[in-house]
């Protein structure tokens, strides 16, 4: 049970309480130098002293020559494991059930993109419809840190909500300054909206958001000319007129999103309820399907 031959057993009890010799000379070298040297740890203890020829124990011999004597090298450097103090604004409603959402508008996500033009700077807010993949709405700015193109694009996929279902919609947006704002989020305080937001550091809790931005990115610059554009904002609306209207999107099975929209509102797709029944688990799928 403790990991030691029969024979070490025996001899480390008749040893008694007393330390061998050659041990006491090697504990003695590792605090002589532990006290001129704090600094550092006991790997640079056990290369220092095996260059001044004083040892031929292993690293490992005097890592347990620092526990034993309760010593540890001293540096403002050393990691530390603290507590996480970030307090998540809003709850994480969604997890890893995005496949779940089963009706148009039932879940909204935003994120900002950011590019270079062949001059200039942009920033760029997207709104998705998770179910449909439309563009709700938009904002862009050649003006870093601009939080106009948040509330712009909030305002047009507020627009798209009215008249809409008895169900809540799910707003689920990172943790950035604007999208966890309180003049932000008193804009929508009055809608039938519930927010929600990815862990801290964590953009793949906004995976579908984080997908599409690649892809349209890709399309913008090499389909559309986005990085010559004498038109940056003609470019982007362009875009978004084509990507809702006329744009194939393989996780709808090649239909374009409006398209997929009228389907669903006329009937022609079935209508499931996946999204209530959803079982809320932060654990990773590939983890999931692991344990079986």
């Amino acid at each position: 049970m403790a990991g030691v031959s029969r024979s070490g057993y025996y001899k480390w009890q008749g040893r008694g309480k007393c330390v061998p010799e050659d041990r006491k000379e090697i504990f003695e070298l590792v605090q002589s130098t532990h006290e001129k040297h704090s600094t550092h740890g006991y790997r640079w203890v056990h290369a220092y002293l095996v260059q001044q020829g004083g040892i031929t124990v292993s690293p490992d011999y005097i890592r347990r020559a620092f526990n034993v004597l309760g010593i540890e090298s001293k540096t403002k450097h050393k990691a530390r494991n603290k507590p996480r103090k970030v307090r998540d604004p809003y709850p994480n409603l969604i997890f890893s059930t995005w496949e779940t959402v089963d009706r148009p508008r039932q879940v909204i996500v935003s994120d900002m993109t950011a590019f270079w033009t062949r001059f200039r700077y942009w920033e760029l807010s997207l709104y998705f419809d998770v179910f449909t993949k439309q563009i709700l709405g938009s904002g862009i700015t050649d003006k870093r840190g601009r939080p106009v193109i948040y509330y712009n694009g909030l305002e047009q996929a507020l627009a798209k909500l009215e008249g809409g279902k008895d169900e809540y919609t799910v707003f689920h947006t990172d943790q950035g300054s604007v999208y966890t704002s309180i003049a932000y989020n008193e804009i929508i305080k009055e809608k039938h909206l519930v927010r929600s937001c990815s862990r801290a550091g964590k953009p793949t809790d906004n995976p579908v958001n984080e997908s599409l931005n690649g892809w349209i990115k890709e399309e913008l610059f090499i389909d559309f000319g986005l990085y010559d554009s004498g038109d940056v904002v003609a470019t982007i609306n362009e875009y978004i007129e084509f990507y809702n209207s006329k744009r194939p999107s393989y996780s709808l099975g090649y239909d374009t999103p409006d398209n997929f929209y009228r389907r669903f509102e006329e009937g022609e797709i079935e209508q499931k309820d996946t999204f209530k029944g959803r079982e809320l688990d932060e654990t990773p799928k590939y983890v999931r399907k692991k344990r079986g």
